[in-house]
């Protein structure tokens, strides 16, 4: 195999594998937040984690795929070098998506209290503005041409329209 073949293969793993991450992806949006992202990190894991085939070449292959098949097949001992190289990236992954929590979790609390006070002002406001369309037809109950008598026609019979 030479060195574009293997560029090659792995650009379609790669492809391949964002397909399914995007499927696993559209699969968990159901789901609640604290299942939904822990189980995209363990998918995102499984996928993308690469171990090593050959230690004299330096050829790489996707862990996932080493894994089943050295189980599958009994045919070579890279299962468990595989294993651990999904438990390091695993813990990784899961160390770098806990600081993610971490660093959000204020930020959203944050978010939901200006929320809640923006609700609150607009409550405020719509009570006020129904206070001020209350005052206003008061005022307009007291307006002095509706409550005046109708007045007396002239000698002429010309009436005047009322605005």
């Amino acid at each position: 195999m030479t060195e574009n073949d293997y560029t090659l293969v792995w650009g379609l793993y790669v492809l391949a594998a964002l397909g399914c991450l995007w499927v696993g992806f559209k699969l968990t949006g159901w789901m609640w937040r604290w299942l939904r992202e822990p189980l995209r990190v363990i998918l995102a894991v499984l996928l993308l984690t690469p171990t090593i085939v050959d230690p004299v070449k330096e050829a790489f292959a996707p862990a996932i795929a080493i894994t089943a098949l050295d189980v599958a097949f009994k045919v070579g001992n890279n299962a468990w070098r595989a294993v651990s190289d999904f438990a390091m990236y695993g813990l990784i992954a899961f160390a770098l998506y806990i600081v993610f929590v971490l660093i959000r979790w204020p930020l959203e609390k944050r978010a939901r209290e200006r929320r809640e006070q923006a609700e609150a002002a607009a409550q405020r406001e719509a009570r006020e503005d129904e206070a001020l369309a209350d005052t206003s037809l008061v005022a307009e109950r007291r307006d002095r041409y509706r409550d005046a008598p109708p007045p007396a026609a002239p000698a002429g019979g010309r009436v005047e329209p009322r605005l």
